[in-house]
């Protein structure tokens, strides 16, 4: 593929963010502009590798034609390449984004080079047909008569919504929020996902003719996390609908489930209920919020000491929003050890690697404060209560995961406790599941984990005709595997339409 001695010739060369200092002063994206010779170039690394793991399962869910796509860039075939990238991906300005990109971790060339730079041209594959006005909305050649409800407009559910439309069907997608787009909406911030982008996807679905219908909440009230729908209204105004179970499995031929994995993972130590601790989906969405409104957040980092608690993209995430908004420090706290520089010889490839990364925020955190914001192998004993029931700050231990005690996997190292002094505490542990009142009105089955059961490749819970994907059926994951799911529920859910339009034929 590419230039047959493309990966011998040409060093791997990411396109950069915009630089730190010009970035922290907004909340516009953080990627700058690809030179399209810069990604023909990188397109000619892509090895004719004979078995491209890059677009197995270990490397991309969704199947994407890697290869194929990263020749017809290096050919100037962009056009071509769109096609190729549209077949397996609905959403791929959403991926190219806001994926990890385990494609690159499990690319052939990554054994012995850096990897091709996989995401960067699937963003600029994208991006460009946009900008030449090649993405269309697709709608089907006739309808089928059948029509089906989608909860929940995340990855997911849009990718659902999009096939089930593509199939032929009359599709409904209910969002409880005041904006369609789920995670992708409020979960992901401006600087990683401008949100014009969502907004212009959806456009797309609804001229193919997917109907949309935001503020509706499927189920009673109690089938409402406080924690979760997080005032989406202004203080002291609930716009919310209610539309009953019952009235949707009457008014639909089949519901599909994508309302994620919402319930947060809480940190219950002393000092809990003090004032100042959020949890990061909450900051995220109001920060995003408060930018669409243009007045302040509700909850703002601006001249406070911030401490986040859990890593990853979320906690990420937080600690960027907090030093765009101007906090006087950040602090990351993490229970596990720092992961090694390369691969250890329990994580082979194509396995995604589990080295240690830097991710835009903890760079921003770098230029702003002089060091890494990250403290590892942290646990948090206590919150610190001030007069006024305000945190102000956390007790910790380090500990040694080496040296496994009762009841956990480490030890606590006596004489390391350290107090931290704080004035905003963001809780990013990740998620235990879906909500569970709306699967109880439901007369769900869950698995262990506390999802939804329902096995792919049907994809069918406990009661028909209810469907699940996503987080609530898999648990916390990536946008590439809900987009996967979305996908695969459609197919399951157009197979028990059909089937069942054939029984009532013969009856």
């Amino acid at each position: 593929m590419g230039k047959v001695t493309g990966f011998k010739e040409f060093p791997r060369s990411a396109v950069p963010y915009r630089a730190e200092a010009e970035r922290l002063g907004d909340f516009d994206e953080i990627f700058s502009g690809a030179d399209p010779e810069h990604l023909q170039t990188q397109g000619a690394r892509c090895m004719d590798c004979g078995v491209p793991f890059c677009q197995s399962e270990e490397g991309c869910p969704v199947d994407n034609l890697i290869p194929e796509w990263n020749d017809l860039v290096y050919q100037d075939e962009w056009r071509a390449a769109l096609d190729r990238l549209h077949a397996t991906n609905n959403f791929p300005e959403f991926t190219g984004r806001v994926c990890p990109a385990p494609c690159e971790g499990a690319c052939v060339l990554g054994i012995t080079e850096p990897a091709v730079t996989i995401k960067n041209i699937e963003q600029a594959i994208i991006d460009r047909g946009f900008e030449e006005g090649w993405v269309e909305p697709v709608a089907p050649r006739q309808r089928s008569g059948f029509k089906v409800a989608v909860a929940g407009s995340g990855p997911a559910g849009l990718a659902a919504a999009d096939q089930l439309n593509r199939a032929g069907h009359a599709v409904t997608v209910y969002e409880r929020a005041d904006r369609i787009g789920g995670l992708l909406m409020y979960g992901i911030p401006m600087m990683k996902l401008d949100k014009h982008l969502v907004e212009r996807r959806v456009d797309l679905l609804r001229q193919a003719g997917v109907d949309f219908v935001t503020r509706t909440n499927i189920g009673t009230k109690a089938a409402v996390s406080t924690d979760h729908m997080i005032n989406l209204m202004e203080e002291g105004r609930d716009e919310t609908a209610y539309l009953s179970v019952e009235e949707v499995l009457d008014r639909y031929d089949a519901l599909v489930l994508a309302v994620g994995a919402t319930e947060a993972r809480d940190l219950p130590i002393p000092g809990r209920t003090a004032s100042g601790i959020h949890f990061a989906m909450e900051y995220l969405t109001r920060s995003t919020q408060s930018l669409y409104e243009k007045s302040p957040s509700s909850i703002n980092a601006a001249g406070k000491r911030v401490i986040v608690i859990g890593g990853g993209d979320t906690g990420a995430d937080c600690i960027g929003t907090a030093l765009r908004q101007g906090c006087q420090s950040i602090v990351n706290f993490e229970l596990l050890d720092r992961p090694p520089n390369e691969r250890a010889s329990n994580n082979p490839w194509p396995q995604w690697p589990l080295i240690v990364r830097s991710d835009y925020a903890h760079t921003e955190a770098k230029h702003r404060f002089g060091k890494d914001p990250r403290n590892y192998s942290l646990l948090s004993k206590s919150f610190l209560m001030g007069d006024q029931g305000e945190v102000r700050g956390v007790q910790t231990v380090e500990v040694d995961w080496s040296r496994p005690s009762d009841g956990a996997p480490f030890s606590e190292i006596e004489g390391s406790e350290r107090e931290w002094p704080c004035d905003l505490v963001f809780l990013s542990m990740g998620f235990t599941g879906p909500e569970g009142t709306l699967l109880d009105q439901l007369g769900l089955e869950s698995d262990s984990r506390s999802n939804i059961l329902a096995q792919a490749p049907d994809y069918l819970s406990s009661r028909a005709p209810v469907f699940a994907a996503g987080d609530c059926r898999r648990g916390q994951s990536l946008v590439v595997w809900a987009i996967r799911e979305g996908r695969e529920v459609a197919e399951a859910v157009d197979n028990y339409l059909r089937k069942r339009s054939e029984i009532s034929a013969v009856a």
